[in-house]
């Protein structure tokens, strides 16, 4: 929250007092991705991840922040690095059904409100695809 120095409370809305949301963005490997549910075309939501000296580590799903051209843009990129295995370490915490495993090739960027104790994103949306960037050299940003 931030207020104007000179301004008293009021009980209504002004532009004395304005609310701000503050927000985190990292890059993340894309390793999966699960089926479009109802109308959506091309995917559901991303799963992603960062690398640490374990291997790669989930840190949750993100799907919105897609515009329709994007999600058949990206789902087209996707068919080129699909596997049969999860590149994921630990797969317990990972969605099972109607999931499509990639090699952990491809990077984007994602912005979130938190991390939480786990390792994973709250309120993840998608920003865009980073082609500058190599899989291997994304990490958990502090």
């Amino acid at each position: 929250m931030a207020k104007k120095s000179n301004s008293t409370y009021s009980h209504s809305r002004s532009s004395n007092w304005m609310k701000f949301k503050c927000e985190n963005q990292q890059e993340f490997v894309i390793g999966g991705y699960t089926n479009p549910q109802g109308e959506r075309k091309g995917f559901g939501a991303l799963l992603i991840g960062f690398y640490d000296q374990e291997g790669l580590q989930y840190a949750g799903k993100v799907g919105t922040g897609f515009t329709d051209s994007m999600l058949q843009k990206i789902k087209t990129d996707m068919t080129e690095v699909a596997q049969e295995n999860c590149p994921f370490q630990h797969p317990g915490s990972l969605p099972s059904k109607e999931v499509h495993w990639l090699q952990p090739k491809m990077v984007c960027e994602v912005a979130f409100t938190e991390w939480t104790k786990t390792n994973k994103l709250r309120h993840p949306r998608f920003l865009g695809l980073r082609k500058d960037k190599p899989a291997k050299k994304v990490v958990k940003e502090m």
